[in-house]
């Protein structure tokens, strides 16, 4: 199992979650009932209401995103060059330990 650690946008609330390798942080998000990922599409990269910043620490780690995912953070508020959608990100071993803040809202 690999720690995932979801802030809440105003940093007063740390969730932290244990996922399965392979599975999505969204998933990880939705299984543990996080606030605020609501996640419409169910995780197809069709939207962007499971937007998440990844902790600068983790940036490198996490890697950046691809151009469909690119093309529907155009959709989601208040992006920042750390923004990620969390269906795309797969959680492996490298990744315990990562820390994501979910926004102020979801598009």
């Amino acid at each position: 199992m690999t720690r995932i650690i979801f802030v809440s946008a105003d940093g007063s609330m740390r969730t932290e979650v244990d996922a399965d390798n392979g599975a999505s942080v969204m998933e990880a998000a939705i299984r543990n009932g996080v606030p605020g990922i609501d996640a419409e599409c169910g995780g197809a990269c069709a939207c962007a209401t499971c937007h998440v910043y990844v902790d600068e620490a983790w940036v490198d780690i996490v890697g950046h995103p691809e151009s469909m995912e690119e093309d529907m953070l155009d959709f989601a508020f208040d992006v920042r060059p750390n923004s990620r959608l969390s269906c795309q990100i797969r959680v492996k071993n490298e990744l315990d330990g990562l820390v994501v803040q979910v926004p102020e809202r979801q598009s």
